[in-house]
């Protein structure tokens, strides 16, 4: 392979079986459990990267089902994300993610920078209860349940949060382990169609583990629950904040 073929076909790894094919990504019937909730201000600041600022002292936590998705198929996530503000606007911070799916970690690491390790997520319903659970090999890490679809939620609002400035902290490092890139990534979510939208009674269990952190953020009180469906692109991310530059 000469160089000039390995320069037009490069953009992941393997060079000659990448894990994932080239965007867009678009997501049919993608399915969203986020229960939002207080904690502690000082956790939050502890964890969320300048130039970001704690909006509030609360986290959504989030399941995420993806049964149908253009290059990366059918997987589940879960993880924490946290309402913050980058030079005025309000947005929202991508703090952790675990998932099932080879393809969508290494796509969602080399591109974006998601913060995406491998473990077992689900959502199913349980007779009149919607449930979600994260386990990292056999441990428990985070259960969560509601209400299954008590009350309509209004779409504007749900639109309008879906369409806010998202930001992930990107890290790639050099071959001698330093950081090479590192820099805040933005993206949005693009072309999106509401389906349904609902909430309930919601609760919310979050356990410590070595290698999956979700309870550094502890849950103070329940806030809201929602559970929707949509149809949606993820977008490709820009630079917001450059690290390294001098």
């Amino acid at each position: 392979m000469k160089i000039e073929d390995v320069r037009r076909t490069a953009y992941s790894m393997p060079l000659t079986n990448p894990s994932f094919p080239p965007g867009p990504y678009r997501f049919f019937d993608r399915e969203y459990f986020i229960i939002t909730y207080k904690t502690d201000l000082e956790a939050l600041q502890a964890v969320v990267p300048e130039p970001l600022e704690v909006a509030e002292p609360v986290v959504k936590y989030e399941f995420i089902r993806m049964p149908d998705s253009t290059g990366f198929g059918d997987y589940t996530e879960t993880g924490q994300v946290i309402p913050v503000r980058f030079r005025g606007e309000e947005g929202a911070y991508t703090h952790a993610m675990y998932l099932d799916d080879e393809g969508p970690i290494a796509g969602g690491r080399e591109l974006w920078g998601f913060p995406k390790k491998l473990a077992k997520p689900k959502i199913e319903v349980e007779s009149d209860v919607l449930v979600g659970s994260l386990h990292y090999g056999s441990v428990l890490c985070a259960s969560a349940t509601m209400g299954y679809k008590h009350r309509k939620v209004d779409h504007d609002t749900v639109l309008k949060s879906m369409t806010a400035p998202n930001f992930i902290l990107k890290i790639i490092p050099h071959v001698d382990g330093s950081p090479r890139i590192c820099e805040l990534v933005r993206f949005h979510l693009e072309d999106i169609t509401l389906k349904e939208a609902w909430t309930g009674p919601a609760a919310l269990g979050l356990f410590p583990h070595a290698l999956c952190d979700v309870a550094r953020l502890p849950v103070r009180e329940v806030v809201s629950a929602l559970h929707f469906k949509a149809d949606l692109t993820l977008g490709l991310g820009s630079v917001a904040f450059d690290y390294m530059a001098r």
